[in-house]
């Protein structure tokens, strides 16, 4: 009987598609799907944020259109997080966790740079509006908005 060896394929990362993922598909996990596949649990966990926000919609279909996407607003955030914490991240440590049967070595370049800070922008600013929206309606009952 032949004994068959297969030779298992593992595709390089790219550090700076992970973080595009991160920043723009952050709030579905898709970032994470990109990453470690379907079988990530914090993959479903942002998958969740939809039936959490559809669920909140449900209870409570009179509350303010901000409470409703709120579970969807704060995947987002973590999205947005983990687009800061992948794309610093030092190459060598890039490859390590995540390229280390590739074959191959990580080299970012200034467009990682550039989606950095388009990724602290946006995060910070929608940090912002959330924060500000929510102090509206809890103090004032959403005068304001």
């Amino acid at each position: 009987m032949a004994n068959l060896h297969q030779t298992q394929h593992h595709p390089h990362k790219n550090k700076t598609v992970a973080t595009l993922l991160a920043s723009v598909l952050g709030g579905l996990g898709g970032h994470r799907l990109y990453l470690r596949g379907a079988r990530d649990r914090w993959l479903w966990v942002h998958l969740a944020s939809v039936p959490a926000a559809a669920v909140v919609a449900a209870a409570a279909p009179g509350a303010d259109w901000f409470y409703k996407i709120l579970p969807l607003v704060i995947s987002a955030l973590v999205g947005f997080l983990e687009a800061l914490v992948l794309g610093l991240m030092p190459d060598e440590k890039w490859d390590a966790l995540y390229n280390a049967q590739s074959g191959r070595q990580s080299a970012s370049h200034w467009p990682l740079a550039l989606l950095l800070v388009l990724t602290l922008m946006v995060g910070a600013g929608m940090l912002i509006a959330t924060i500000s929206r929510l102090f509206d309606l809890l103090y004032t009952g959403g005068a304001y908005g």
